[in-house]
């Protein structure tokens, strides 16, 4: 037992220390991983870079660090990295097949990184789903819906269907919809909505507004009041708009008449 006890200590004292060194080199790995990676997006940030490759750089350079911090620790056990690379080999297709989901969402990934579809600070719907990106990773992307919930959206879903972006262009239309009593002046009504849309504030003074007649409903003369503006001051307007287009029209006793239907009875 003794004898067994000697052969043993010096195996368990070499390894020991070689698990306990490999255990510090990960942690220690992790810790410089997390440094480089903020200290690379700090760095394109502050000369102006594109803020979504500069989170994408960013991960990357944290994904390669621990890489090189595997195979470091995978020699000091006597393991070749040649040999390690051989059998990633060998087994990458079944491993491939286990991961078909996690690969096309790195596929997908950088496809986004490479068609810039949109990027972070953009309002978009893709895979069902709205919000403001806040973030495009090797695998997933995150949203924050307007009513501020974190929604995470793998890749491959993302880029499967129609992606819209709200804010790619530097100029949105407000659409608003009013009817109108088939007995107004349409001439009167055109003038009081092209007066309400000219004091609706942070309208595009360039691209203006226009009224539109969009049609003869079955209650109504339906007019369109569309107003173009920034992208972030979309939701103002549309706030806004409605409340000075109502009131201007109250104020010129023009109605807007409830849905109503004649019946007509045959004697």
């Amino acid at each position: 037992m003794e004898d067994l006890v000697k052969e043993i200590a010096p195996l368990a004292v070499q390894y020991g220390l070689r698990l306990l060194g490999a255990l510090i080199a990960l942690w220690l790995s992790f810790r410089v991983a997390n440094w480089a990676s903020r200290k690379l997006i700090a760095s394109l940030r502050a000369k102006s870079f594109d803020e979504t490759l500069s989170v994408f750089f960013g991960g990357l350079m944290r994904y390669l660090v621990l890489i090189a911090a595997i195979l470091a620790v995978l020699s000091m056990f006597g393991i070749e990295t040649t040999s390690f690379a051989a059998i990633l080999g060998a087994a990458g297709l079944a491993i491939g097949l286990a991961f078909q989901g996690t690969l096309s969402n790195f596929a997908a990934g950088v496809m986004i990184m490479f068609f810039r579809p949109f990027s972070i600070g953009d309002y978009v719907v893709m895979g069902g789903n709205e919000g403001i990106v806040r973030e495009i990773g090797l695998f997933v992307c995150a949203l924050d819906s307007l009513d501020n919930r974190r929604v995470i959206i793998p890749n491959a879903t993302a880029t499967a269907g129609v992606i819209e972006n709200y804010t790619s262009n530097p100029l949105r239309r407000v659409d608003i919809n009013v009817g109108v009593a088939y007995d107004a002046n349409l001439a009167q009504v055109r003038q009081v909505l092209d007066a309400a849309a000219k004091s609706v504030p942070n309208r595009d003074p360039n691209q203006g507004h226009q009224i539109f007649l969009a049609g003869l409903g079955g209650s109504s003369v339906d007019f369109q009041v569309r107003i173009w503006a920034h992208p972030d001051h979309y939701w103002d307007i549309w706030d806004k708009g409605h409340e000075i287009v109502k009131n201007a029209l109250d104020q010129a006793g023009i109605s807007i008449p409830f849905p109503q239907m004649d019946v007509h009875l045959d004697k």
